[in-house]
């Protein structure tokens, strides 16, 4: 089944995973997700995108804890409070539970603020991010983009081994889906794109039906 080459069929079921088996990734599949990664485009093609892969045991309970410690000192709080309650279960496990970090591996992406501007940095690494969580979905992955580290940079920072010039901005598990996961929910396009001017529906009613 895998890989798959329709593109706007991998997005279209690409969606986070945060559960996972304890089966290894070969680094040649992960070779191959970051060279994927890196074909994006960014600022003055400047390529801030540092990645470091994690599979030592001892650092990804680290980085589990330190998820972990974010999320219970304020994280949990806040998205219980605004997240569909089952989207809150799930991320309540993979955040406060663990399942993040038992992952087999985790990439660690950071910013060199020491090529690309700061305020142009998460900008370039973004799309890295996405091209990678693709990649992912493409080889039938498991992927989850995480930022939460980012609010304990420092700590994030001297885990991986990043000089001060190198931001950490998101940790992505890679592994095989411990669950079955089900296409993504998303608000139709007419609820979100509007044409011309805000406000104003787009496209037609007959392209709508067309699609």
């Amino acid at each position: 089944m895998y890989p798959d080459t329709d593109f706007f069929a991998v997005a279209g079921r690409q969606r986070a995973c945060r559960s996972y088996t304890d089966e290894d990734v070969d680094d040649s599949v992960i070779a191959r997700l970051l060279h994927t990664a890196t074909r994006a485009p960014s600022s003055e093609n400047t390529q801030p995108w540092r990645f470091v892969v994690v599979r030592n045991a001892a650092t990804r309970a680290a980085i589990g804890s330190l998820i972990r410690e974010i999320w219970e000192a304020g994280g949990r709080n806040h998205t219980e409070k605004r997240a569909d309650p089952a989207l809150f279960r799930d991320v309540d496990r993979g955040l406060g539970g663990g399942e993040l970090a038992a992952a087999p591996v985790l990439i660690v992406v950071g910013g060199d603020s020491g090529v690309s501007h700061r305020a142009h940095l998460e900008s370039s690494v973004f799309p890295a991010v996405q091209n990678l969580l693709l990649g992912a979905t493409a080889l039938g992955l498991g992927s989850c983009l995480t930022t939460i580290t980012s609010l304990r940079s420092d700590e994030m920072r001297a885990l991986v081994g990043f000089p001060p010039e190198i931001h950490p901005i998101a940790v992505i598990p890679i592994g095989h889906t411990a669950r079955t996961l089900l296409p993504p929910r998303r608000d139709p396009l007419e609820a979100k794109v509007h044409g011309e001017r805000f406000g104003e529906p787009w496209p037609s009613h007959d392209a709508m039906d067309a699609r």
